[in-house]
């Protein structure tokens, strides 16, 4: 048996950036003065904007980068997984709802990176109506959401790849933009 020679990934790292992920998603201006619907699915779309926010921030930034994205990623979905467990949730009931979920995760990352690149906000904004407000007309909260993932990409862009790898992630203050666009 060969140990040691690879270089084990921190997983503290892994699940640090992951906490911050959660708790900034849980974080109350979004579900008071957003509008972001309180529910599971709600919250769900809030974990999944927040990660998509810091893997993109990583995109293009090398093989460890990639590795250490995909470490939250699964970290991420093996939470999903264990809280469907604890509700009573089925083997089967959970393998179907995992799928559907990731489905859900790439759909979003792929309309909110289109969105970004494309550099149109209202591309960005209707893809936020259409996913986190299933397309109820609330459009001056999704225009302050934009405002919101714009600036939290600009406050992860001040942090280095390794700060980030190391555990350490950092947000725009939601409240920052209270009163803007109202």
């Amino acid at each position: 048996m060969i140990f040691g020679i690879f270089r084990r990934r921190d997983d503290s790292s892994i699940r640090s950036v992951y906490e911050q992920i959660v708790a900034q998603a849980r974080q109350p201006y979004f579900y008071t003065d957003l509008q972001v619907p309180d529910t599971v699915e709600g919250r769900f779309e809030m974990i999944v904007l927040h990660a998509f926010l810091v893997f993109h921030r990583l995109r293009n930034q090398g093989k460890e980068a990639q590795d250490f994205s995909q470490g939250v990623f699964d970290l991420f979905f093996q939470d999903m997984d264990q809280s469907m467990r604890e509700m009573g949730i089925g083997d089967e009931g959970v393998r179907r709802r995992i799928r559907a979920m990731t489905e859900s995760f790439y759909g979003r990352s792929s309309s909110y990176a289109e969105g970004l690149s494309s550099g149109n906000r209202s591309i960005l904004a209707q893809s936020l109506l259409k996913n986190i407000y299933g397309g109820a007309q609330e459009v001056i909260a999704a225009d302050r959401l934009v405002d919101y993932m714009q600036h939290s990409l600009d406050v992860l862009g001040e942090l280095s790849e390794d700060e980030i790898r190391k555990g350490r992630v950092a947000f725009a203050a939601p409240d920052t933009l209270a009163g803007k666009k109202q």
